[in-house]
C-alpha cells in the first residue's frame, strides 16, 4: 500500500517557501556588482608573469629609459669605456678617481689605465657594476669609468688680463651657439698653437669644457683658460668698450678674412655653429663680419676648422 500510494499518479504537492527565506530571491536578482580591474582579479599575477617571461624569451626584457636629472655646473663629470679611458689618461686630462667594476676581465688596456692613474695619484676604487651604471647614466662603462672634476671657469675680463701681464695684443676666441664639445675642444688646439689668450663661452645653449671637449683638446685645454659669460652679448660689449674689435666668422659675411685690416688689433674672433652661423644680437656687436673664401661646393666649415683658419689668419699678420 505504501509502494502504491506513491505511485498513484496523482500530482505531488508543489512545497511553497519556508518562513524567512524570501530575501533570497531580492538578492539573486540584484548581481555581483561593477565588473573589477584586470589588476584586482585572481589570473592577473600569472598572466602578467607569462608575458613577462615570453618578452625575455623572445627579445629580452624591455627596460625603461632612466629619467635624466639636470647635472649641476659644479658635479663631476664621467668618462666611461676601456678606449675613452686610456685616451683621457693619455691626454693628461684632470682626473680625480679611477672607478674599476669587480671582478673585471683586465685586458692591456685596464692595466694601462690603472698603471698611468696610479702614477699620477688619482684614487683607484673598486665598485659594483650597478654603481659604474649610475655614474655613467646607463652608457657603455665596459667596467670602468674615469671621474674627472668640474672645470673651474674664469671670468671673461681674465682674458684680457692674462694678455696684458704677457704685454702681449688681445687675442680672444668666442663661441656662439657651438654646442659640440669636440667642437670646442678642436677651437681649443687651434688656439693654443696660433696664441689665442683664452676662450669665451656662454653659460647656456653652449658646449662646456667636458670630458669630449678635454679629449678632442689632446691635452690644450691644461694651459688655455675658458672664461664664461652668463650673456654673451653683453660679455662682447663690455670688450669692445675695453679696447677690443669684434670680427664675427660667417658665410654670409661681405669681407674675406685676409682682407680684414684689424686683424693686428685687440682682437674677439667669434665663431658661430655650422648651421645658424652668428646670432642676431651677437652680430649687432661685431665692428666685422668676415668669411672665409672657399669653393662653391662646400657650403660650410665645421666650427672648429673655421676658427683654425681664421686664426692662422691672424697669427700670419701678426708675424709680419
Amino acid at each position: 500500500m505504501a509502494a502504491g500510494g506513491r505511485a498513484s499518479g496523482r500530482p505531488a504537492k508543489k512545497k511553497g517557501p519556508s518562513k524567512g527565506t524570501g530575501g533570497q530571491k531580492r538578492r539573486s536578482l540584484e548581481g555581483k556588482g561593477a565588473t573589477p580591474p584586470a589588476e584586482m582579479r585572481h589570473w592577473y599575477k600569472d598572466k602578467a608573469r607569462a608575458e613577462r617571461i615570453s618578452r625575455e624569451e623572445h627579445g629580452g626584457a624591455r627596460r625603461t629609459a632612466p629619467v635624466r636629472q639636470r647635472r649641476s655646473e659644479d658635479a663631476p663629470e664621467y668618462i666611461g669605456g676601456r678606449n675613452p679611458v686610456l685616451e683621457a689618461l693619455q691626454a693628461g686630462v684632470p682626473s680625480s678617481a679611477l672607478y674599476i667594476a669587480q671582478r673585471i676581465d683586465n685586458d692591456d688596456r685596464v692595466r694601462d689605465s690603472i698603471r698611468i692613474a696610479a702614477e699620477r695619484g688619482i684614487a683607484l676604487l673598486e665598485v659594483s657594476r650597478d654603481k659604474l651604471d649610475r655614474l655613467t647614466e646607463g652608457a657603455v662603462h665596459q667596467g670602468i669609468a674615469l671621474q674627472i672634476p668640474a672645470y673651474d671657469y674664469a671670468h671673461p675680463s681674465d682674458l684680457v688680463q692674462l694678455a696684458h701681464d704677457a704685454a702681449e695684443v688681445p687675442l680672444i676666441v668666442a663661441l656662439d651657439s657651438v654646442t659640440d664639445p669636440r667642437n670646442l675642444g678642436a677651437i681649443a688646439r687651434s688656439a693654443t698653437a696660433f696664441g689665442a689668450h683664452g676662450l669665451l663661452v656662454p653659460s647656456r645653449r653652449s658646449a662646456g669644457v667636458t670630458g669630449g671637449a678635454w679629449k678632442t683638446s689632446a691635452g690644450t685645454l691644461a694651459t688655455l683658460r675658458v672664461a664664461r659669460a652668463a650673456n654673451l652679448t653683453a660679455a662682447l660689449r663690455e670688450y669692445r668698450e675695453a679696447g677690443l674689435f669684434v670680427i664675427g666668422l660667417d658665410g654670409a659675411g661681405q669681407t674675406d678674412i685676409q682682407d680684414v685690416d684689424l686683424l693686428t688689433e685687440p682682437l674677439v674672433v667669434v665663431v658661430g655653429s655650422e648651421g645658424k652661423g652668428l646670432s642676431r644680437l651677437v652680430r649687432e656687436q661685431c665692428d666685422v663680419v668676415t668669411r672665409i673664401p672657399m669653393q662653391a661646393a662646400a657650403e660650410s666649415l665645421n666650427a672648429g676648422v673655421a676658427a683654425g683658419v681664421a686664426l692662422y689668419e691672424v697669427a700670419r699678420h701678426r708675424r709680419r
